[in-house]
């Protein structure tokens, strides 16, 4: 388990963006876990955990599918 930086934070908020989902609509814990994933919470928020195993910019377009993934369910 490591902390997550400012830095993957400000790499999230990029795909965000992208994906048209407001940065409030998001909960990032701030340490990373394996496996990291997205998923919807109960009060439709997006939680967003990092993977700690996987480098961040190998980690993004698959955290990304899995974004565009929620919002189209």
């Amino acid at each position: 388990m490591s902390t997550v930086t400012l830095h993957d934070v400000e790499q999230i908020f990029t795909v965000l963006e992208r994906l048209g989902i407001s940065r409030y609509d998001v909960v990032i814990p701030l340490r990373s876990y394996h496996p990291g994933g997205a998923r919807r919470l109960p009060n439709a928020k997006y939680e967003i955990v990092v993977d700690e195993a996987v480098p961040i910019d190998e980690w993004l377009p698959v955290i990304e599918a899995q974004l565009r993934a929620l919002k189209q369910s």
